[in-house]
C-alpha cells in the first residue's frame, strides 16, 4: 500500500502502534487474570517504551527480512487478499518472537524458568493473538485509515489540477 518512503514510515507507525498496544493489553490481561478497563490505562506506560522499539525493529531490521521471504513466496497472479495475508503473516512470524524476547527481557521474571523457557512461553502465548489481531482487526483497521489519509490527499491533488 505505501508508495513512498514517507508513506511507509506513516504506515509502520500506525501498524506498530495498533499491534503493540493490543499486545500489551493482552499480556497485562493475562498477567492480572482478565480484561478490565484499567488494562487500557496500564498499557499506556509500557507503550511508551515498546512502540518505539517495535517501530525501529520493523522499519530498520525485520522489514527487509519479510520482503526477502515475501518475494520468494509471492506470485503476482495471486489475488490481493492472498498477498495481504502472506505479507501480514510473515511479519507476525518475525515480529512476534522478537518483540516477545524484548518483553521477556524487560518485564518478565525469568529467574526460575530461565530466559529461553520464559521467552518461548511468552512467544507461544502471544503468537495466536498477534496473528489473529493482525489478520482480522489491526491490519484491516490500519489499511482502512491509511487509505483514508492518502487517497483523500491524492484525490484533492487531482481535483486541483
Amino acid at each position: 500500500m505505501p508508495k513512498t518512503k514517507f508513506q511507509n514510515i506513516v504506515f509502520a507507525l500506525m501498524m506498530t502502534f495498533i499491534m503493540v498496544y493490543a499486545m500489551i493489553c493482552y499480556n497485562i490481561a493475562l498477567n492480572i487474570g482478565g480484561m478490565t478497563n484499567e488494562v487500557f490505562i496500564m498499557a499506556l506506560g509500557e507503550l511508551k517504551l515498546m512502540w518505539p522499539i517495535a517501530f525501529v525493529l520493523e522499519v530498520f531490521v525485520l522489514e527487509r527480512v519479510v520482503i526477502y521471504f515475501f518475494e520468494r513466496v509471492i506470485d503476482n497472479r495471486m489475488p490481493l487478499l492472498w498477498i495481504i495475508l502472506i505479507r501480514s503473516s510473515l511479519t507476525v512470524c518475525l515480529m512476534c518472537p522478537v518483540m516477545s524476547l524484548v518483553a521477556t527481557l524487560l518485564f518478565k521474571d525469568y529467574a526460575q524458568a530461565g530466559m529461553i523457557g520464559t521467552w518461548l512461553q511468552v512467544s507461544a502465548l502471544n503468537f495466536p493473538m498477534a496473528l489473529a489481531w493482525q489478520i482480522f482487526f489491526g491490519g484491516p483497521l490500519v489499511r482502512w485509515i491509511f487509505r483514508l489519509i492518502f487517497e483523500r490527499k491524492s484525490n484533492v491533488v487531482l481535483e486541483c489540477e
